[in-house]
């Protein structure tokens, strides 16, 4: 299928690995320019690299590959974003999850990081991209956030709390007839478990408090997944790439949950 987004810009956040370079690997594969932006200088280039790379195979126009560090959490980020390309038909938020443990522990500033990193620093992108998408006649706005917005885990009550804020205020922008109406479209990834950096250090971390080997955690965390395995953040990529396509214009403001069935709920 030809997703007729070749030639799109996107903005991709947290884009070094992970699911946010599983996202940028699917739009360039489809032919889309990308900016790509990480906090780390090293890690993003050795990202941009096999980007560029992938942008290599497209059979079509090579699409651009461009990569920034910045932290998109600060103002004076965002400005070395927009500084870099100052319009875009794609966005993809992303940020790591903030720590885990006891709600009684985590004090205002605590709160008011989770905040910002996971609800307000997404608006922000949003805002700042979603008036030239509606002139052009054509956005795609994606927000990866967690499928603890859907099954609450009580140790990740920071990443609950601000997650499901953004979620809230997406529900209401994606039905603003003035966006929908222009191809405009809003949705939320819930990732499950996917094969990341961050999962393998979630389970060496569960292997060390246990002392079960990383490879019995592993299984045993696997085992609970209908699916019988972790996802991948290629077939993350995959469905990203999916909802940025010109056949997505009348699917916006969902919450499309991956993650293997692991969710037991009909709704």
């Amino acid at each position: 299928m030809d997703l007729g987004i070749a030639g799109k810009w996107a903005l991709v956040c947290g884009a070094s690995r992970g699911l946010g370079f599983g996202c940028a690997a699917a739009l360039v594969q489809e032919g889309v320019n990308v900016l790509v932006v990480a906090r780390r200088p090293d890690v993003l280039a050795e990202a941009a690299k096999e980007l560029r790379e992938l942008a290599q195979d497209y059979r079509g126009t090579t699409p651009q590959v461009l990569a920034l560090a910045a932290d998109v959490t600060s103002e004076y980020g965002r400005q070395q974003v927009f500084a870099q390309h100052d319009s875009f038909d794609i966005l993809v938020t992303n940020a790591g999850g903030p720590p885990v443990g006891d709600f009684r522990d985590w004090d205002r500033d605590m709160w008011m990081q989770a905040v910002d990193a996971n609800m307000l620093t997404p608006i922000a992108l949003i805002r700042a991209t979603i008036d030239g998408m509606a002139e052009r006649g054509f956005g795609r706005i994606i927000n990866i956030t967690s499928s603890a917005v859907k099954a609450p885990i009580d140790i990740l009550g920071l990443s609950n709390g601000a997650r499901s804020g953004l979620t809230g205020f997406v529900a209401g922008v994606a039905r603003n007839p003035e966006l929908a109406s222009r191809n405009v479209t809003l949705n939320n990834l819930l990732p499950g478990k996917f094969d990341t950096d961050r999962l393998a250090n979630t389970l060496a971390g569960m292997a060390s408090k246990s002392g079960n080997s990383e490879d019995d955690v592993r299984a045993a965390q696997q085992a609970v997944i209908p699916a019988q395995r972790f996802g991948s953040p290629a077939e993350f990529g995959a469905v990203c790439a999916f909802l940025c396509s010109q056949q997505a214009g009348y699917l916006t403001g969902q919450n499309i949950l991956l993650d293997g069935g692991a969710y037991p709920g009909t709704f």
